[in-house]
């Protein structure tokens, strides 16, 4: 591909200083199989109070080029070209001289929170750290732990830690989701840095959470001038944020040009086809002209009344209702989309369904079996009619078995078949999620995160089941392997006809494939109805908020969408 680049100018600060270019940046990795070449001859600038997106696939060099800016390649890396940070070559320093420029002129925000915080100290040391860290360069004066204290209350405040001056002596896991990525950029903005780079900062989080993430970024920019490079698979995330975007494609930029030009008129083709795989909501809803429910006389595999799911409390604590209340039905042939975000029991009721958590009260019946009070005896020969898709593929493959072991696995336990038998099934369960007979063979290390998805979901149809429960199945996948894998599942339950409760929570990822949608906040069931019914005339408060949370891939009708919220939010 040949890069397309427009220079148009995007926001920039005041004075328009250069505070990143990259020129001829090759970046080589030494592998067993030779050399791979991660990055080819990218250049690229970043004027102060810019933010500028790179965007790409897995394995595109995007992630790879962020590393490269703060110094943070591995030991098989070679690298060459420049990489100057206020005219500074990161490339050509040394160690030491490197830890002096991170921090204090360039920071990273990484994509997971926990990992990022270190869980046996508070996070205000944490950030004090940093600071002392660096106190005392250039012949500047030392820190105290007093000073650092008070710098790193202050650095919660400004990205809006609530009481600073108490929760600074808390420790990660007394944090939630969100406020965990706050900590992170609090701790990136500790040392006043002109230039941040966030990689994937919101990926890991809820919609509404994202949202107040983006906000704080733009704040950060407009208030402070911070530049601010943007690593991310996730185009409505690009629209409603970046000023300028970077695509990149098998270590190559491929385009370039301000958010709202390359959104409205993308140049290259492969740019084209990543906005195009992008699910946005309203556009081929599975629910589209219905006016009233499917499958409502057809057998009714799931039926929830007043369903409760308690988890009994620790050391005196009580017990804490995951989900109070609840009341749903799923018939087969029918796609119920159950939303809502990380605590709001969904997962919770997926595993109730299939028999791994216990219900505490109220009644779900699963396939006609009450499932309060369950026996595992009785319920075991119900288990081969139910089938479970996971969020990670690699998570749930036993990795010293090939993929057609794994496949067969449920067969060998429920039906027993010879091996030419379970070999001829798993190379026609193969065929029909489209991957080659011969991936059988394979181990799942040696498939990519979409086939993985795609023989995960030859394993749960390997007993046609009636009832399958899919449970963030395409979160962790590239927006254009995700939109294939959508495609695939949606042929699929056309062809097979089970029913199938999908949980996500990706609104738009819901609205593709189904035709009814609950909403759940806090355990309770809200609202739900027909899918296009719910997306478009919502009748709930949080639902209202959920779409108004989600980005769109359109920068024009995304700043609309983000003064919903924040009329919604009283902001």
């Amino acid at each position: 591909m040949t890069e397309q680049r427009d220079t148009s100018p995007g926001m920039t600060g005041p004075d328009g200083k250069t505070v990143l270019d990259i020129d001829n940046l090759q970046v080589t990795f030494a592998t067993d199989g030779g050399d791979v070449h991660a990055v080819k001859d990218v250049s690229l600038d970043l004027k102060a109070g810019e933010v500028l997106a790179i965007v790409g696939e897995s394995g595109s060099g995007k992630t790879v080029t962020a590393k490269t800016i703060l110094g943070l390649l591995p030991e098989t890396a070679t690298s060459s070209g420049a990489v100057l940070i206020n005219g500074t070559n990161i490339i050509s320093l040394s160690p030491a001289r490197l830890r002096q420029i991170r921090g204090r002129d360039v920071a990273m925000v990484f994509q997971e929170p926990s990992t990022a915080l270190n869980p046996v100290f508070t996070v205000g040391w944490q950030i004090a750290e940093g600071i002392r860290a660096h106190s005392g360069q250039g012949g500047g004066a030392r820190v105290s732990a007093r000073e650092a204290k008070e710098r790193a209350i202050e650095a919660l405040r400004k990205v809006g830690i609530p009481d600073p001056e108490h929760r600074v002596n808390y420790y990660p896991h007394q944090f939630s989701g969100g406020q965990k990525q706050r900590v992170v950029i609090a701790a990136a903005l500790a040392l006043n840095p002109g230039l941040i780079v966030a990689d994937e900062p919101t990926t890991a989080l809820d919609v509404t959470v994202q949202a107040e993430i983006l906000e704080l970024l733009r704040d950060l920019r407009n208030q402070y001038g911070t530049s601010i490079v943007l690593i991310t698979h996730n185009m409505g995330v690009v629209a409603d944020l970046a000023d300028r975007v970077v695509v990149m494609y098998r270590g190559d930029i491929v385009e370039e040009a301000p958010a709202p030009r390359l959104f409205a008129e993308p140049r290259q083709e492969y740019t084209r086809q990543l906005l195009a795989a992008v699910p946005h909501l309203g556009r081929n809803s599975a629910s589209e002209g219905m006016t009233e429910r499917s499958h409502q006389d057809g057998e009714i595999l799931v039926e929830a009344r007043d369903l409760t799911i308690e988890y009994p409390g620790r050391l005196g604590t009580p017990a804490f209702k995951a989900v109070d209340g609840v009341s749903f039905t799923l018939s087969r042939g029918e796609v119920f989309g159950l939303v809502g975000e990380s605590g709001s029991g969904k997962t919770t009721i997926g595993r109730a369904i299939a028999g791994l958590n216990r219900t505490t009260g109220g009644s779900l019946k699963v396939l006609g079996y009450e499932m309060l009070n369950m026996r595992e005896k009785t319920f075991k020969p119900l288990r081969k009619d139910i089938g479970f898709v996971f969020q990670d593929p690699a998570a749930s493959f036993n990795p010293q078995l090939t993929i057609g072991e794994c496949i067969a696995e449920p067969m060998l336990i429920h039906t027993r078949p010879s091996d030419a038998q379970a070999r001829k099934r798993v190379g026609e369960l193969l065929e029909s999620v489209q991957l080659p007979a011969s991936y059988a063979g394979r181990y799942p290390h040696e498939l990519s995160g979409g086939q993985r998805q795609r023989a995960s979901l030859a394993r749960a149809l390997s007993l046609n089941p009636r009832l399958l429960i899919a449970d963030e199945p395409t979160s962790a996948l590239d927006v254009s392997v995700q939109a294939k894998v959508l495609e695939l599942f949606r042929d699929i339950q056309q062809e097979f006809g089970f029913g199938c409760l999908f949980i996500s929570h990706d609104l738009a990822v819901v609205d593709i494939l189904s035709t009814w949608v609950g909403v759940l906040y806090k355990g309770k069931l809200v609202e739900q109805g027909i899918g296009n019914q719910v997306m478009g005339s919502p009748r709930h408060d949080y639902t209202r908020r959920l779409i108004a949370s989600l980005p769109v891939p359109d920068p024009g009708e995304q700043s609309r969408r983000r003064e919903t919220n924040r009329a919604l939010l009283g902001l």
